[in-house]
């Protein structure tokens, strides 16, 4: 818990995040009047470390301008008002403005209409709350894998969101937290063609998992040892949307596709053609099966396993 607690941003942070949003939002809404920024990502979702990064999404109704022409159009606006190391990245997947703001000292960056990962932010918001063990749980891993060299997606191994996800999954199959998007919706919204509907009053499951007395050890634990031997990778997807593993013949996740290898099979709960897992490739598949060997046997056998688990990780001669 200790190790929990010097993860998560303070209340001045936090605060900082809103004056930062207050402020573009104010800046935005002069040129476009019936535009709404949101914080998105892991700074909104409840699941973000202390320092990090804020991202943010512009919704907007323009039909008149391109993704591209809108960001460059609000580089501009971002100029006009005092923003600092302003960059418009039209180019990239996801089209984005980098900018740092000098009053709150936040680094930021702004998409446009990507309203699909709001929704999933408010999804795993929803899911942190009611529980308390997943926060915690989510972050100690999260910071394994940081010290561990596997959150990477550019070099083969999984997103911060992806582990969130096995989290979720994880205490899923424990009873210790139920199945949002199998209960009768009380929020339901379409993105870009896909339905995004589920429970949404999480006050009315508090203490859905309490029969469940597994402290934050005893489920990290559980974790790292479902990953290292109890989990198909040849057969299976982890399904927060259903709550359980589903078959890969069912999603026809079973060959590489492109550049898609299905290795490790995580869906994503709205977007359901998206296999989170897809950059884990030959090498690195094996790399995170030998991590979560690791943190097992740390976990089951090391004294002290609060040093061992987070030592960072070395490469060795042959890797170098």
């Amino acid at each position: 818990m200790s190790i929990f607690e010097s993860l998560v941003p303070s209340d001045e942070e936090i605060s900082k995040q809103k004056q930062l949003l207050a402020t573009l939002s104010r800046l935005i809404n002069k040129e476009w009047p019936n535009s709404k920024l949101y914080l998105y990502g892991s700074c909104a979702n409840s699941f973000g470390f202390s320092n990090s990064d804020i991202d943010l999404c512009l919704s907007i109704d323009e039909k008149e301008m391109s993704k591209v022409d809108i960001i460059l159009k609000l580089a501009h606006i971002l100029h006009a008002g005092n923003l600092r190391n302003i960059q418009a990245l039209t180019r990239a997947r996801v089209p984005i403005v980098k900018l740092m703001d000098p009053n709150t000292g936040l680094s930021c960056d702004i998409c446009v209409n990507n309203l699909l990962a709001v929704v999933n932010t408010k999804l795993l918001r929803d899911y942190s709350q009611i529980d308390k063990r997943l926060r915690p749980l989510a972050f100690i891993v999260k910071h394994w894998a940081k010290s561990r060299c596997v959150n990477e997606t550019y070099q083969g191994t999984l997103s911060s969101y992806a582990y969130v996800i096995m989290c979720i999954h994880y205490l899923q199959s424990q009873r210790i937290l139920p199945c949002l998007q199998e209960m009768e919706p009380t929020y339901y919204v379409t993105v870009d063609n896909n339905i995004c509907a589920y429970f949404d009053q999480v006050d009315k499951l508090n203490g859905f998992g309490a029969q469940c007395k597994d402290t934050l050890s005893r489920l990290l634990w559980g974790f790292f040892r479902y990953w290292a031997y109890a989990h198909n990778y040849t057969k299976d997807v982890i399904s927060i949307r259903t709550g359980r593993s589903i078959s890969k013949n069912m999603k026809d996740w079973t060959r590489r596709i492109g550049n898609d290898r299905h290795l490790i099979c995580i869906e994503d709960p709205f977007e359901t053609s998206h296999d989170l897992g897809r950059v884990v490739d030959n090498r690195s598949i094996w790399a995170l099966r030998e991590e979560f060997e690791r943190a097992a046997e740390i976990l089951h056998l090391d004294p002290n396993p609060n040093i061992t688990l987070f030592e960072p990780y070395v490469p060795s001669e042959a890797e170098t």
